[in-house]
């Protein structure tokens, strides 16, 4: 690909490791009905498909639309109050920051997470000082796997999508990088279903840690 001057991230299972504060806000959901709490790791792969997906996980997929509604706005309103009490940039992500800002280089984040839990979320972090970029999922009008969120993301740090990579946790998020022209990086450590494999989704390479990605960059 062409020199780098820019790096997208997604958030969740990517950038951070949101999931005890969102199995915190599923499981809370569930004990408020009287049903038994799910383990993180059973929680992890429904993290990509959002509000939607976590509460069809707890509850099964058919549901009444009315209490279906009624859960996904008390997972949303619990997470929002818990957004960062137990989340944290994945192990080695500090590192590969500094080190991308020692570079030169500009990173931003492109998620599907709504701009109300997302902005609040970085700044309880004090990433909202660091990142050039943050493109929600409510930002624009289509949401990966579509590229427009990737390309107002590069229109934002003044970066060509050929001079940028995307780094994602989710075949969606290859898919939407390939589609906008840019490099891609599959995060393997992230929130992938045990069946899920990120050698398949056609990326220019897979990292098995955030800290291959310094590798990457040498």
């Amino acid at each position: 690909m062409a020199e780098l001057t820019g790096i997208l991230f997604d958030l969740d299972g990517t950038l951070l490791d949101t999931l005890p504060d969102l199995a915190f806000a599923l499981n809370s959901v569930l004990l408020e009905e009287g049903r038994q709490p799910l383990s993180p790791g059973l929680i992890k792969p429904a993290v990509s498909y959002g509000a939607p997906g976590m509460v069809r996980l707890a509850f099964g997929e058919s549901q009444d639309q009315e209490v279906f509604a009624k859960r996904m706005a008390k997972l949303r309103e619990t997470y929002s109050d818990h957004v960062a009490e137990r989340t944290r940039l994945f192990d080695g992500m500090d590192k590969v920051l500094a080190e991308i800002e020692k570079r030169g280089l500009v990173w931003g984040i492109v998620t599907n997470k709504r701009r109300y839990l997302t902005q609040p979320l970085l700044e309880q972090l004090g990433l909202n000082q660091r990142v050039a970029c943050v493109i929600a999922g409510d930002d624009t009008v289509k949401g990966k796997p579509h590229p427009e969120p990737l390309w107002t993301a590069c229109q934002a740090m003044n970066v060509s999508p050929a001079h940028c990579v995307y780094v994602g946790d989710h075949a969606r998020d290859i898919e939407a990088g390939k589609r906008a022209g840019m490099g891609t990086l599959a995060a393997a450590y992230g929130y992938l279903a045990p069946n899920e494999d990120p050698f398949s989704w056609g990326a220019d390479d897979v990292l098995q840690t955030p800290v291959d990605l310094l590798q990457w960059l040498s």
